[in-house]
């Protein structure tokens, strides 16, 4: 089974001809591009590209899950179009079933204010969704997960708000509340949790906490003000 990310990727190296390019694309590290490549060319049994003086480009094995690929992102972004205006509808957007049918089948497009409905309640509803499949990833029947915790650059951040950040590792329990601040969409409640339950004050960490989990750094949330 082929993630979607890692097709993703494989669209992005193809189009840009470059894991440089596809890196920067998709935010990942050219390291991190590498990396995927070679674990998906391990499980489509062989090479995918070809390694050119400047640059990639598919081989005949490539050509064939790229195709594939397509396919499967096009999908992908169907359904989530379909699974947004159902979303916006079970959360209390007026529209009949004609209209939704219509722009479910791409023969209308709803108004801009629609739009903006339709997105924010999908979101909604995915990050709720979303919010119990993590909770359980990241509390792992007690064992709890391993975040590491970077400096940033915080020339951008409000004086008032700046911290003293050192790097450091540590193994949160339970995840709970941060959770359900994070799901809530509860900004305030996310930046207290951190800075009242989990890190001592002084250390608490302007920008994002980056999880390590079987091996894969994710960034989880961001509590706080961002920092460039």
């Amino acid at each position: 089974m082929f993630e979607i990310d890692a097709l993703r990727l494989l669209v992005a190296v193809a189009e840009t001809g470059s894991f440089t390019k596809a890196a920067v694309r998709l935010n990942y590290t050219q390291s991190a591009v590498s990396r995927r490549i070679a674990a998906l060319e391990q499980r489509a049994g062989g090479p995918l590209l070809e390694r050119l003086p400047r640059g990639v480009r598919l081989n005949p094995v490539g050509r064939v899950l790229h195709r594939h690929a397509l396919e499967v992102l096009d999908r992908m972004t169907r359904a989530e179009r379909e699974l947004a205006v159902l979303a916006a509808k079970d959360a209390g957007l007026t529209v009949t079933d004609r209209t939704l049918q219509a722009w479910l089948e791409g023969k209308r497009r709803p108004s801009k204010a629609n739009l903006e409905r339709i997105d924010a309640a999908y979101r909604t509803v995915r990050r709720r969704n979303l919010a119990r499949h993590l909770l359980a990833r990241l509390n792992r029947e007690g064992r709890g997960t391993r975040v590491e915790i970077y400096p940033l650059n915080q020339s951008q951040v409000a004086r008032p708000l700046r911290r003293v950040v050192e790097y450091r590792t540590m193994n949160v329990r339970r995840w709970d509340r941060i959770v359900e601040a994070w799901a809530a969409g509860d900004l305030q409640g996310l930046d207290d949790e951190w800075t009242t339950d989990v890190l001592p004050r002084p250390r608490f960490p302007v920008g994002p906490v980056r999880v390590r989990h079987q091996h894969r750094l994710r960034r989880v949330m961001e509590p706080g003000p961002r920092a460039p």
